[in-house]
């Protein structure tokens, strides 16, 4: 793996595991992000199994494993509802924090696709 993909992992693979401990700590951060289309009753569990994903993904991506980039793939386009949500609520009050900022808020979102292309080259340069 080059350098630069090696660095791109690992950034990656340390986001999720900071959003993924956030998940789990805090996860009442996230309820005002979730999609309004899901019950509410799922979103304490989504929130509890999408931060224990992140964790998986991110130590499958540190120690390199095959399957970790395509399923940090898969997960960063799993949780892409949540961050237009977030996109879409910014300004009204209803995000915590920094999320209700409208230029961070969409932003973000194509941020996404980097993230989503490291996470698909890790898959074909690990092992």
């Amino acid at each position: 793996m080059s350098d630069h993909r090696a660095k791109a992992t690992t950034a990656l693979a340390l986001g999720f595991a900071a959003s993924g401990t956030v998940h789990l700590v805090h996860p009442g951060v996230f309820e005002p992000l979730m999609p309004r289309v899901l019950p509410a009753r799922w979103h304490r569990g989504l929130i509890w199994v999408s931060g224990m994903a992140e964790l998986v993904c991110a130590a499958g991506l540190l120690r390199r494993r095959p399957w970790a980039g395509g399923a940090s793939a898969a997960l960063l386009m799993a949780v892409f509802p949540a961050n237009v949500q977030m996109a879409l609520d910014a300004g009204s009050g209803r995000n915590p924090r920094l999320s209700d900022n409208r230029v961070l808020a969409w932003g973000r979102l194509p941020l996404q696709l980097p993230m989503i292309a490291a996470a698909w080259r890790a898959r074909r340069h690990s092992g």
